[in-house]
């Protein structure tokens, strides 16, 4: 059996290794979670729409300087 300040360092190691994967978004409320999601959501609609109005010819060429870097 564990005594008083032994006990609390196991009940402070047993809540340590249940935290341990959780991340701070958790903290969030519902409203914060959908507005920081809608805000990613309209970023990655507009960098596809900024791929898909890029001339093919365009890509092309970043595809060659990406390979020489």
């Amino acid at each position: 059996f564990l005594r008083g300040n032994e006990n609390i360092l196991e009940n402070m190691k047993k809540s340590q290794e249940i935290n341990k994967g959780k991340r701070k978004e958790y903290n969030l409320t519902t409203f914060q979670r959908k507005q920081r999601d809608s805000e990613i959501t309209q970023q990655k609609q507009k960098a596809a729409n900024e791929k898909s109005e890029r001339p093919k010819s365009m890509e092309k060429q970043s595809m060659l300087m990406a390979r020489k870097n």
